[in-house]
């Protein structure tokens, strides 16, 4: 039994990328049946539909005071709404799904520069170096997209789904640090629910008030949405969730390297997305800034972060 948990440990790392990068992918699927934001909601609300029995049968402690409810329904909003909302929407635009994983992997990378920032810590000639290198490589890749379009701007996909993925870049950066500050506490069931429940309703106002809400409930629909439910928003959150609690949070942002490359893999073998020389070698420099920025630094600085915290402990 203690080899067979050893392995799995082994196991998890790996199974947790290729989930996440799949994300995308779902997405990919997905959106040519649902405008984004209706995907989104009715995403969530099956997400809720399984979370809640979930909860009442394990008997999830939920939090006892308002302003603690209150910011893990900030976060949420920032994780959920803002992150996936921005991917959803920027892919939906038509920016390709190895493009949109590229820059939101730039989140390690933000993150810790925030989080460095807010401890007033100085940033290292090694990790200024990454920064600019994660820069460089990133506008390689869009470089590539603009010379391919044969223009000056971004003709395939439009500002419109830079921005968009610019959005869910800073959602999941600030929303990863707002929730280490104020949500370290939460049950992960009850905390979910309240993070899902918030960001339903965000989706919901945008859907009614800007989208058709028509949905085409068709074979690869619904595929899409089965998998972004169990495996997204319950598999690979719970994969996450377990690499943290077992002592590798500095190597879990590592992971989130790997998930671009992955990404860009799947979306070449399933939609014959292609990333030329220049656009691949752009990938692998802003894998290797972002790694040479962060490095071993993000537990340190999470842990001092956190006891910046205003957040009673129990």
């Amino acid at each position: 039994m203690k080899r067979f948990n050893q392995s799995w440990v082994h196991v998890v790392p790996g199974l947790f990328v290729f989930l996440w990068s799949t994300g995308f992918i779902g997405a990919r699927f997905g959106l040519p049946y649902a405008e984004p934001f209706t995907f989104l909601f009715v995403r969530f609300l099956f997400t809720l539909a399984v979370l809640f029995p979930v909860a009442l049968i394990t008997r999830a402690r939920w939090p006892r005071q308002w302003p603690d409810i209150g910011h893990i329904a900030v976060s949420g909003l920032l994780v959920h709404a803002a992150y996936l909302g921005g991917v959803f929407a920027a892919i939906r635009l038509g920016m390709p799904a190895g493009l949109t994983a590229l820059i939101v992997g730039v989140q390690p990378l933000l993150t810790a520069v925030v989080a460095r920032a807010y401890l007033g810590d100085s940033v290292s000639r090694l990790q200024w170096a990454g920064l600019l290198l994660g820069f460089a490589g990133g506008t390689l890749v869009l470089g590539e997209k603009m010379l391919a379009a044969g223009t000056g701007s971004f003709s395939s996909f439009g500002l419109g789904g830079l921005l968009f993925a610019l959005a869910a870049l800073l959602g999941i950066s600030f929303g990863t640090l707002y929730q280490k500050q104020f949500c370290a506490d939460m049950d992960l069931r009850t905390g979910a629910i309240i993070q899902y429940s918030a960001s339903t309703v965000a989706m919901g106002l945008i859907a009614v008030t800007t989208e058709t809400m028509e949905i085409q409930w068709t074979a690869e629909f619904i595929f899409a949405l089965v998998w972004l439910v169990v495996m997204l928003s319950l598999g690979a959150i719970s994969l996450l969730t377990l690499l943290i609690r077992r002592g590798a949070a500095s190597e879990v942002a590592s992971l989130f390297y790997l998930v671009p490359p992955a990404t860009a893999a799947e979306a070449f073998l399933l939609f014959g997305e292609r990333l030329g020389l220049m656009a691949l070698a752009g990938m692998v420099l802003a894998a290797l800034g972002v790694a040479m920025a962060v490095g071993r630094l993000d537990e340190a600085v999470f842990r001092r972060l956190m006891r910046r915290s205003v957040v009673p402990r129990p």
